[in-house]
């Protein structure tokens, strides 16, 4: 599979959307992409979203519906930002869910699996998790 090249534009003409607004785009056909890693998207997501993390995006952007908005998330709104103009560059019809999974679960918004919950972004979290979580010493 082909990667897709995406130029870089500025954020003027990105468009982003409410909560109620994106529920209403995805209740009518729209797609919903998670751009968040791998950890965070293991601790909690939004029903029905599509994994792609903005590192694959240009690989797997044929994964993508061309012919159907896309909305996109990420914890708070800069990798979605960057999806969202990548996108966009492409010709997709692109937007961004503002305040991204933040926004959504602060407003009481189910996440998925139903104890879902928000990640902390980036690689000192996943370690933080891995520490806490199987990760144990050995005890001689």
């Amino acid at each position: 599979m082909e990667s897709t090249r995406f130029s870089s534009v500025s954020g003027e003409g990105l468009k982003e959307i409410s909560r109620e607004e994106a529920q209403k785009l995805i209740a009518d056909g729209a797609q919903l992409v998670d751009v968040r890693a791998d950890h965070e998207w293991e601790a909690g997501r939004i029903a029905g979203a599509k994994h792609v993390p903005l590192a694959e995006l240009g690989e797997r952007a044929g994964e993508i519906d061309g012919e159907r908005p896309v909305v996109l998330y990420c914890r708070g709104g800069n990798r979605s930002t960057m999806a969202a103009e990548a996108l966009g560059a492409a010709g997709y019809e692109a937007m961004k869910l503002s305040e991204g999974i933040v926004g959504w679960a602060g407003e009481g918004l189910p996440l998925e699996p139903e104890d879902g919950t928000v990640a902390e972004s980036g690689e000192a979290a996943s370690i933080l998790d891995a520490r806490k979580g199987a990760w144990r010493p050995a005890h001689s």
